[in-house]
């Protein structure tokens, strides 16, 4: 599916990852009206959806698990859709749909769409020299600073890989996604 921005891309791969696929928390950086901006398009294109519960808990932005209250209090939940997991490349049969009563199955790994910066950007730390700073920086026509961000912040805070570093002789400090 096309037209995913990198942030709704990087909602629906964290949820997509999480036991019982809910939505929250959002990425720390996006808060207020931007927030609501961003998760009512995924509404609006079925892509997530609002799940009521039984359970009468107010959100807490300490957790940050809860989207909203219904009139009665009611905490509402934000689960990602199978047309959700299909929009990131992922593949659910009825087999893989959770029990009423049971945990939810542990996600399937995530594959980036092809062609955006962010599948570039992995498939460089996963070459098998890596990749420095300056060689991401040129290839993506980024600046160092924004390559280290979606080092640290997209790649290791948001989607959970392990990247590592050494200095390299004659190259510098050479990145990689580590191998589990």
């Amino acid at each position: 599916m096309s037209g995913l921005s990198d942030t709704q891309l990087i909602i629906l791969s964290a949820a997509a990852q999480r036991d019982d696929r809910n939505v929250l928390p959002l990425p720390g950086s996006l808060r207020g009206g931007a927030a609501h901006k961003v998760i009512g398009a995924l509404l609006r294109r079925e892509l997530v959806e609002e799940t009521p519960t039984d359970r009468l808990a107010k959100a807490d932005p300490a957790l940050n698990r809860i989207w909203r209250n219904d009139e009665d209090g009611r905490a509402i939940l934000l689960r990602i859709t199978d047309a959700g997991l299909a929009a990131i490349g992922i593949e659910r049969g009825d087999n893989d749909a959770p029990e009423a009563a049971g945990p939810a199955p542990a996600p399937k790994t995530r594959k980036p769409r092809s062609g955006t910066k962010q599948a570039r950007l992995i498939e460089m730390l996963r070459a098998e020299g890596g990749a420095t700073i300056d060689e991401i920086a040129k290839a993506l026509d980024w600046q160092p600073h924004t390559v280290r961000g979606a080092l640290a912040g997209a790649l290791k805070k948001r989607l959970g890989l392990t990247i590592t570093s050494e200095k390299v002789e004659g190259r510098g400090r050479v990145y990689r996604i580590a191998c589990d």
